[in-house]
């Protein structure tokens, strides 16, 4: 187990399961409210061909490897070059490395995952699900890298005013 779902679930629960899940957890950052809407895969290969449902219009995605896999480092790389292949262009992404709290057996060094975020501009944190270490420090980068929604919108966007239709009068036959 790597840890995505743990890290997950322990905004709310500390079970763990296997299957997708959906989360939602709210975050303060400065005067704004962030509202994060969490999709948990469990990393399954099923859910692959489904991952850009899960990620359009989304503002942040949350990659998850275990530290004490290294596999799990080489596999994060194909999900973010998917993410940045098929996700929203200003995606935010966030690299988590899972089970810092296992230090003595891990496979791979901190510095190179912090590297390797710094590298795609990728927020990075160290976590445990186990033992709560940084899972709210996490969603607390994240909310500092998401635009604040009192910025201008992009220039060129003509937008579409919505009106009601004025209703017709109603017909009575007498």
């Amino acid at each position: 187990m790597i840890g995505r779902t743990g890290v997950a679930l322990r905004l709310y629960v500390t079970l763990q399961d296997n299957q997708a899940s959906f989360m939602t957890k709210t975050v303060q950052y400065q005067n704004e409210l962030h509202k994060f809407l969490i999709w948990d895969t469990a990393g399954q290969e099923r859910f692959r061909a489904l991952a850009p449902m899960y990620y359009r219009g989304s503002a942040a995605a949350i990659i998850v490897y275990d530290i004490t896999k290294e596999e799990t480092f080489s596999t994060l790389k194909n999900w973010v070059k998917e993410l940045r292949q098929h996700g929203p262009p200003n995606i935010v992404v966030a690299i988590a490395g899972n089970k810092c709290d296992l230090i003595d057996v891990r496979e791979v060094m901190e510095r190179d995952a912090k590297d390797y975020a710094d590298s795609i501009h990728a927020v990075f944190v160290e976590t445990s699900a186990k033992n709560a270490i940084n899972i709210n420090e996490l969603f607390i980068e994240i909310s500092r890298r998401i635009p604040s929604t009192d910025a201008s919108p992009p220039s060129g966007g003509k937008g579409f005013k919505l009106r009601r239709q004025p209703s017709e009068p109603k017909r009575s036959c007498c």
